[in-house]
C-alpha cells in the first residue's frame, strides 16, 4: 500500500506529511521515472482525482451491477483498491516531484491541496453510495465521512495560517482512511464473492466520521496551545 505516515511533534514546522515511503526504493524510482517522462508535480496532483473517479465509479459498480460471475464482482473491488492506492501514489509523487525533483511551481499548494478534497469526497462518497444499497443508512454516513475529511484538512490548513505550523495527526489523518478503506474493499470483495452482504464499508465509513471528529478535536487543541503558549 501506498502510505505509512508518522505523526510529526506539534510544534515541528513542516509543510510535508511525514511518509516513511517517500524514503523506499520503489518511490524513488517512480520519481525518477516520472522526471524523464516530462511530467510536471501539479498535473500528477489532478491526475490524483482520476484514480479517484476510478475508485468512485468501481464502488458504485460493485453495487449497482449484478454480472453474472462474482469474478467480475471481485474485479470491480481490485479496480476500487488500485484507484484508493493510485490516488496515495499520485499525492506522493507530486510532493517528490517538486522538492527532491525540484519542479516546485508558484501555484503548487493549490494543485496540492483542491484535487485532495475533491478526491476525497468522491472517494467516500462513492464509497457511501455503494454501501447504501444494502443499508440505506450508509449513504448517509458517506457524505458525512467526506465532510469529515475536509474538516481534518481545513483544521490543518488553518493551524498553519494561525501558528504557521502543520498538524498531520491522526488517528483519522489521509492516510489513515485510505488504508481502512482499503482494507474495508479487499474484506467487501471476500463477504460478496462467498455469497454475504458486504458490512465492511459500512464499518469503514462509520469509524472515518468518528475518529476524524477525534482528529480534528486533537488538532484543534493543539493549535490551542500553541497559541496560549505564543502569548504566555
Amino acid at each position: 500500500m501506498v502510505h505509512g505516515s508518522q505523526s510529526p511533534p506539534l510544534g515541528k514546522s513542516d509543510a510535508r506529511r511525514p511518509l516513511k515511503s517517500r524514503a523506499t526504493l520503489w518511490a524513488r524510482r517512480s520519481a525518477v521515472l516520472l522526471l524523464r517522462s516530462g511530467c510536471s508535480p501539479n498535473l500528477v496532483s489532478v491526475c490524483s482525482v482520476g484514480f479517484a473517479t476510478l475508485a468512485a465509479c468501481s464502488l458504485w459498480l460493485v453495487s449497482s451491477w449484478n454480472p453474472p460471475q462474482r469474478s467480475w464482482l471481485v474485479g470491480c473491488w481490485i479496480a476500487a483498491v488500485v484507484g484508493i492506492q493510485g490516488r496515495l501514489w499520485c499525492n506522493l509523487m507530486d510532493g517528490m516531484l517538486a522538492v527532491e525533483g525540484g519542479l516546485k511551481t508558484p501555484n503548487g499548494e493549490l494543485y496540492n491541496e483542491v484535487p485532495d478534497r475533491v478526491a476525497d469526497s468522491l472517494i467516500l462518497i462513492g464509497a457511501g453510495f455503494s454501501a447504501g444499497v444494502w443499508s440505506p443508512w450508509a449513504a448517509n454516513w458517506g457524505w458525512a465521512a467526506a465532510l469529515v475529511a475536509c474538516s481534518t484538512a481545513y483544521v490543518r490548513v488553518l493551524g498553519a495560517s494561525l501558528v504557521g505550523q502543520h498538524d498531520f495527526r491522526g488517528p483519522m489523518a489521509k492516510p489513515h482512511r485510505m488504508a481502512l478503506l482499503t482494507l474495508a474493499c479487499v474484506t467487501g470483495a471476500g463477504e460478496q464473492f462467498m455469497g454475504r452482504t458486504p458490512v465492511s464499508l459500512q464499518v469503514a465509513l462509520v469509524l472515518i466520521v468518528i475518529l476524524g471528529i477525534v482528529t480534528c478535536i486533537r488538532r484543534l487543541s493543539g493549535i490551542s496551545e500553541l497559541m496560549r503558549g505564543r502569548v504566555s
